[in-house]
């Protein structure tokens, strides 16, 4: 068992996936060249652990084996591209869009369910990672192809364990409220998270281990709190303690991140998820007290709102949404930062200054829970304004 570990955490099965899927380092004996019209392309990259020598994705390093320009070919542009989509799905662009797109053309509890897992899920994810401290990938013999992650440790992959959260709790949600084929469902979750999962290994930035433990931890934590999801849901919909718990809570777990010996991105990105989340909860107890659920049926329903629902309705609700989160998030980002720059005397653009703990968790917190907030309430309103319900 030991050795099969060991073999599941070395980075050779990685660079094994990447070859037998198209992906060489440029020069190495069977690479043979990718698209003539484009060359190799480039990337740094950092021999050993990226975490170590590699702070805030390998801008400067810090001492150390010096960092290098790693160039690679690419064979098979298929699973280049399904592998990049696929390791987009776990990053904020996805989340910013799909868990609001639930919620406001899909059902409300089910987006309620899937925020409530994916910020506990990511919470104790990053922090495992800054915990057990295993480092990510050796390059070479890995190729990597994503920089800001490589500041950061390795066990669990968040993405693995962000993909199967979502999947499988958007898919236990729905089961009992849709007809629809559960084996469909139930593929369609295996197939996304899967994707997710392959594209860590395809770019290079975890073990096989890494991303199978993210996917058992992700698993487990579902099964833990799946019992539990219905006494949560009527809690933070009716208790009065709900946004004090929602905000007071996870700002303190942001605080109290574990300290490392150099600059990672897993503080600011944990403070995201949970200000996200933070901000979305208060929402949602909002709503319950003062509106009725415009979007939600009790009653199960044949297929899903979205595909009874005139598309361009859909559409609609969408558009407007996504422009008023990132109209919301620019707003927010450019005030925090000027508040804060003027507290502790730094001008805006002083990236190092917005590391420190003072600065990154406010900034952070306050942004995105601004952009919970007005995705769960002010969009609502807003869609109800244009009559888009």
């Amino acid at each position: 068992m030991a050795r099969l570990l060991g073999t599941l955490r070395s980075s050779q099965p990685v660079a094994r996936f990447q070859r037998s899927c198209g992906l060489f380092p440029a020069g190495e004996e069977g690479g043979g060249s990718g698209d003539p019209a484009e060359g190799p392309r480039e990337r740094r990259a950092c021999n050993g652990a990226g975490a170590l020598r590699c702070p805030a994705g390998c801008g400067r390093a810090v001492p150390g084996p010096q960092d290098h320009t790693q160039k690679y070919i690419v064979k098979n542009y298929f699973y280049y591209y399904l592998f990049k989509f696929s390791a987009a799905l776990g990053e904020e662009i996805f989340y910013i869009t799909f868990l609001p797109f639930t919620y406001w053309n899909i059902d409300h509890s089910v987006s309620r369910r899937m925020i409530i897992v994916w910020s506990i899920v990511m919470y104790i994810g990053q922090v495992s990672k800054d915990i057990l401290k295993w480092p990510r990938p050796l390059s070479p013999p890995v190729v990597k192809l994503e920089m800001r992650t490589n500041a950061e440790y390795g066990m669990p992959s968040t993405h693995a364990m962000a993909a199967t959260a979502i999947s499988f709790s958007f898919f236990i949600a729905t089961m009992n409220q849709y007809k629809y084929p559960l084996e469909l469902g139930l593929v369609a979750a295996f197939v996304f998270s899967t994707l997710v999962c392959l594209s860590r290994l395809y770019t290079g930035m975890h073990t096989v281990l890494d991303v199978i433990g993210g996917a058992l931890i992700s698993a487990v934590l579902l099964v833990l709190l799946y019992p539990a999801w219905d006494t949560i849901d009527h809690l933070l919909l009716t208790s009065p303690f709900c946004p004090l718990f929602s905000i007071v809570v996870p700002l303190v777990l942001c605080y109290n991140y574990p300290k490392l010996d150099y600059y990672s991105p897993t503080r600011g990105d944990t403070t995201t998820i949970l200000g996200a989340a933070a901000g979305a909860t208060v929402g949602f107890w909002l709503n319950n007290q003062h509106a009725a659920s415009a979007y939600t049926s009790k009653s199960v329903q044949a297929g899903f709102p979205l595909l009874s629902s005139a598309v361009g309705f859909v559409l609609a609700r969408f558009l407007v949404g996504i422009l008023v989160v990132l109209l919301t998030r620019w707003l927010a980002k450019s005030l925090v930062l000027a508040v804060l720059g003027y507290r502790y005397k730094f001008p805006l653009g002083d990236r190092a200054a917005r590391r420190r703990r003072e600065v990154e968790v406010p900034y952070k917190f306050v942004t995105y829970s601004c952009v919970g907030f007005t995705a769960t309430v002010v969009v609502p309103l807003l869609h109800e304004l244009l009559g888009l319900l």
